[in-house]
């Protein structure tokens, strides 16, 4: 695991765009229906308990939550959608607020969307997807809660989503894995995929104590 994301902390939140932290270095931005386990995804990925609010009312994310890893790099978590019981005028809303951070950001380096195992690929996932599409940014998915399946069953979903999104994604940059929050499974993977779109790869660390 990379230690790197346990810096993690709460920056801001925003309802609108134009309430958001500067537009410059880098941010990842993580999607997901409401109930998919999105927040326990994030915390899991931050080595940390409580950095994103789970609840057992789904759609309780209903702003631009902005976290700083570092002047530079940050994690946003996006309003969770497609929850029934969130009034239509707020799902609308949120609709709108998504689809201008993802069109307009340009600090935005690609889109870590959470699908539930049992239920991948939505009418939500789908919009989230040709959001991406359209706005040319990378999209990697993580099919969350695997330990409510067999292994066997999670990779024959894995292989089947694959093969579904390698048919209609139409040259759409996605990459995809599984992923378990209680048994921190797939967090080393998600790691690679955020040290890419963060520019980790190339981070000079920080001097030794003691060095010039």
């Amino acid at each position: 695991m990379n230690p790197f994301y346990h810096r993690a902390h709460y920056l801001t939140s925003a309802l609108q765009l134009k309430d958001a932290p500067p537009d410059q270095g880098f941010e990842a931005a993580f999607a997901g229906r409401s109930n998919a386990g999105k927040s326990s995804a994030i915390n899991a990925i931050v080595q940390q308990k409580a950095l994103a609010r789970t609840s057992k009312t789904p759609g309780r994310t209903q702003l631009l939550n902005f976290f700083e890893l570092d002047d530079q790099r940050r994690l946003v978590d996006l309003p969770g959608y497609g929850y029934a019981k969130v009034p239509q005028a707020v799902q609308n809303h949120w609709g709108k607020a998504l689809e201008t951070y993802l069109r307009e950001r340009q600090s935005l380096q690609g889109v870590f969307l959470l699908m539930d195992i049992r239920h991948p690929l939505t009418e939500f996932d789908w919009q989230m997807i040709e959001w991406c599409r359209h706005c040319e940014l990378p999209l990697h998915i993580a099919l969350t809660k695997a330990d409510k399946l067999s292994r066997g069953a999670a990779k024959a979903t894995l292989h089947k989503v694959q093969a579904t999104l390698k048919r209609e994604s139409r040259g759409l940059e996605v990459s995809l894995q599984l992923f378990s929050a209680p048994e921190r499974q797939g967090v080393d993977e998600a790691h690679a995929v955020l040290d890419q779109w963060l520019d980790l790869e190339t981070k000079i660390p920080a001097p030794h104590p003691g060095a010039l």
